[in-house]
């Protein structure tokens, strides 16, 4: 059976020996606003990148040596993965034009030496403007990206906010699907930051489930019909929310309406058309959990991801779980662990 896992993290791989990189990578992640970036070294000799918020609150770690194209396909060798779909982790959210340039360069290089086994996505600014743009269809028409990749917000800004609109657009225009990441924390945050499972994990949940429901009742999909977004988390588990924040009539005459209760068959459309899932480290997740997401929302709306290295387990567990536990029919398990990537994101495979 194939595997495709569509979250395997890139970032270059000279990060930690090209010093001007190094330097524009950590002053890129906004210190006014409490994001902290730092450089530690290990008790074995390699350094990561910590990214922390606020100060004493970490919320990414980045290894050296984790990210070479052959850490790459040595896991995907030992889990039993064909084909990876690279994307930058988090730091899309900061990255400036020039970084972009750089990280989506050694992507594509990454590409060329992995024998057909790796795709990559385009990491771009998402604020418009021709230069962000050029970047953008260089990536896909020169540079062979499959997909595009952002952040589900920048700053306080969710992707239905109209500063992203003329991006998007130019999104639409190339055909390509975008795989929405989560960010270290979401906008509100204050609540989660002080236990680390909650900041780290169900942050992201609600960074992601926001996100979605906000693309949903915007109208965003009104304006763009051909967009498609690939949310990671399972969307935040929008599948536990997806009847509940469906407009629903009630069946009898109320004294007031408290709740929208129209444009139910609008948001059930956009749910088929224009947004699919990522299974990041399904096992995490649960049996009963993913079973219930893939009944909810559709075999064909689910994709496998491992967020390979934060946890280098997460690959092989994740392809073990999916192909040994979870109760799928053998066509719904095909489409999960590779045919929806190859149609959503045309894979020549």
């Amino acid at each position: 059976m194939t595997i495709v896992d569509i979250n395997i993290h890139h970032l270059p791989e000279d990060l930690f020996s090209n010093q001007a990189l190094l330097d524009g990578f950590l002053a890129c992640a906004p210190r006014g606003f409490g994001e902290i970036a730092r450089v530690v070294t290990m008790d074995d000799g390699r350094r990561q990148v910590v990214l922390e918020k606020p100060a004493g609150h970490q919320n990414l770690n980045y290894v050296e040596g984790d990210y070479s194209a052959e850490a790459k396909l040595a896991a995907m060798d030992e889990a039993g993965v064909d084909y990876g779909i690279m994307r930058v982790p988090v730091w899309q959210e900061w990255l400036p034009l020039e970084l972009c340039r750089a990280v989506n360069d050694n992507a594509a290089a990454i590409v060329a030496r992995s024998g057909g086994r790796l795709f990559a996505t385009a990491c771009v600014p998402p604020w418009g403007g021709k230069a962000n743009l050029y970047e953008l269809e260089r990536c896909v028409k020169e540079l062979g990206a499959v997909g595009v990749q952002v952040a589900c917000h920048y700053g306080q800004l969710y992707l239905d906010d109209p500063v992203f609109a003329p991006y998007l657009a130019a999104v639409e225009k190339l055909d390509v699907p975008v795989i929405v990441h989560h960010t270290p924390l979401p906008v509100e945050w204050h609540s989660v930051v002080d236990y680390t499972n909650l900041r780290r994990e169900f942050g992201r949940v609600i960074d992601q489930a926001t996100a979605v429901g906000r693309e949903l009742f915007s109208g965003l999909f009104d304006r763009l019909p051909g967009l498609r977004f690939i949310h990671t988390m399972l969307g935040g588990n929008w599948f536990a929310q997806r009847d509940l924040l469906m407009p629903h009539q009630s069946n009898k005459a109320e004294a007031m309406q408290r709740l929208d209760a129209t444009g139910g068959d609008k948001i059930a459309g956009y749910l088929e058309r224009n947004i699919f899932f990522d299974l990041t480290h399904p096992h995490s997740w649960g049996k009963d959990q993913v079973e219930c997401a893939i009944r909810v929302g559709g075999a064909d709306h689910y994709l496998f991801g491992s967020s390979f290295p934060v946890f280098h387990g997460w690959m092989n567990q994740g392809v073990a779980f999916m192909t040994d536990v979870v109760e799928l029919s053998a066509a719904d398990r095909a489409l999960v662990l590779a045919g929806n990537a190859q149609r959503l994101f045309r894979l020549p495979i």
